[in-house]
C-alpha cells in the first residue's frame, strides 16, 4: 500500500507537536514529506513559542514550497486557533484532503464557507477534537445512542487541568470565552454525536479570583434537550494532576455510566461503571465495569481514520452538518454568538 505523502502546516498549535508524533508512529501510511513553521507566519496570540523537540530531523519548506510540492496527498493544519481557517483554505484550494485541529476561529460565517468549499470541491475535511477515536468513549456513545440507558436526562462532563501555569490563563484572555472556546469544544463535538443537536445553550463564563475579569478560565455551557441539561465546564486552576479528575457522567431513566478520566496514557485502563435498572442492549441488569486498554497514544486512531478517508476507503463519519453545529454550539458556549438551531448542509 502506498504511503500518504503528507505536509504539517504549523508547529505551534497547543497539539501540533502531539500530531507530529502521531505521524511518527504510522509510518506505514503517513510519510511526512516538509514542515511549515508557523511561527515565522503567523502573530495571532499562541501558547507555543518555540519549535517542539518533536519536529527534529524533519523537513522544512515554506508555505509555497509546501503548497506547491508535487505529490502531497493530505495537510495536517495546525497553526494557532485564529488562523485555522486560512490555511485550511489555502490547502483545499490545491485539492489537499485536510486535518484540522481546533477550535476554528470565532467567525461561524468563515468556518461554514470552509465546508461550502471542501463539499463543492469534494475535498475531504476531518476535524481533529481530541476524543475521536477513544475506544472508552466510542463504547459510552453506542451506550447512549443505542438507548441503553433509556432517555438522558443528566449529564456533566468536565475538562478541568492546571497546566500551564500563569502564561496560560494569559493566553486564555485573547478569547472571548476562553477557556470554553479553547477546550469546550471537544465535549461538545461527543455530546453532539451521541445527543444530536440542543435545543438551547446558555454560556457561564467566569475568572478564578487570582486572575483578571478579562481572563475566562473557569467556564460552564448548558446545552438544553427536551429532557436534558448537559453540563459542560472547564477550569484552567484545577490542580496540578486536574487531568487525571477529568469525569463524566450521563444518567438515563434506565441507568447511568460514569468514566473517570475519559483518557490515559499512564499504562492504567480507561474503566467504564455501567449501572442499569433493567437489561438492555445484551447488557445485565446491576453494576459492570469495562475496562480498555491503556492507550499509547491520543490521535493514532483518528489518523488511521484520515488515511482511510483520503484513500476512498471510508466515508467521513462526522457530516458537515456535525461539524457546522458543534462550532456553531462552540460558540454559543463561548459567549461570542447566540444559539439558533437550524440545519445548513
Amino acid at each position: 500500500m502506498k504511503k500518504l505523502k503528507v505536509i504539517q502546516i504549523g508547529v505551534s498549535h497547543e497539539h501540533a507537536s502531539g500530531k507530529i508524533q502521531s505521524l511518527k508512529m504510522l509510518p506505514e501510511l503517513f510519510e511526512i514529506v516538509g514542515v511549515v513553521n508557523d511561527l515565522k507566519l503567523c502573530d495571532s496570540p499562541r501558547f507555543i513559542t518555540c519549535i517542539p523537540p518533536q519536529f527534529d530531523g524533519l523537513p522544512f519548506l515554506s508555505l509555497e514550497e509546501a503548497l506547491n510540492l508535487s505529490g502531497v496527498d493530505a495537510a495536517i493544519v495546525e497553526v494557532p486557533n485564529l488562523e485555522l481557517i486560512r490555511y485550511a483554505e489555502m490547502c483545499v484550494k490545491k485539492g489537499l484532503p485536510v486535518h484540522l485541529d481546533k477550535t476554528a476561529g470565532q467567525n461561524l460565517s468563515l468556518y461554514r464557507d470552509l465546508l461550502e468549499l471542501c463539499k463543492a470541491k469534494h475535498v475531504p475535511l476531518q476535524m481533529g477534537y481530541m476524543y475521536r477515536g477513544n475506544p472508552a468513549l466510542e463504547f459510552v456513545k453506542k451506550l447512549i445512542v443505542d438507548n441503553i440507558l433509556g432517555t438522558v436526562f443528566d449529564a456533566h462532563l468536565d475538562m478541568n487541568h492546571g497546566y500551564g501555569g500563569d502564561a496560560y490563563q494569559e493566553y486564555l484572555g485573547n478569547f472571548r470565552g476562553g477557556i470554553m472556546f479553547n477546550l469546550g469544544c471537544h465535549l461538545i463535538d461527543f455530546v453532539i454525536a451521541a445527543m444530536g443537536a440542543p435545543d438551547k445553550v446558555t454560556p457561564f463564563l467566569k475568572s478564578t479570583p487570582d486572575v483578571g475579569r478579562m481572563i475566562c478560565n473557569n467556564a460552564l455551557a448548558v446545552l438544553e434537550y427536551p429532557c436534558c441539561c448537559v453540563q459542560i465546564s472547564a477550569c484552567s486552576r484545577a490542580p496540578e494532576y486536574g487531568v487525571q479528575l477529568r469525569r463524566w457522567r450521563f444518567t438515563g431513566t434506565n441507568g447511568m455510566l460514569e468514566v473517570a478520566p475519559p483518557e490515559r496514557f499512564d499504562g492504567k485502563p480507561v474503566k467504564v461503571n455501567l449501572i442499569l435498572k433493567e437489561a438492555a442492549g445484551g447488557y445485565p441488569a446491576g453494576k459492570a465495569v469495562f475496562e480498555f486498554a491503556p492507550q499509547a497514544d491520543r490521535y493514532v486512531g483518528q489518523l488511521k481514520e484520515f488515511a482511510a478517508i483520503v484513500r476512498g476507503e471510508m466515508e467521513n463519519p462526522y457530516t458537515y452538518q456535525h461539524d457546522y453545529l458543534v462550532h456553531k454550539t462552540t460558540l454559543a458556549a463561548a459567549g461570542h454568538i447566540p444559539y439558533k438551531k437550524e440545519s445548513i448542509f
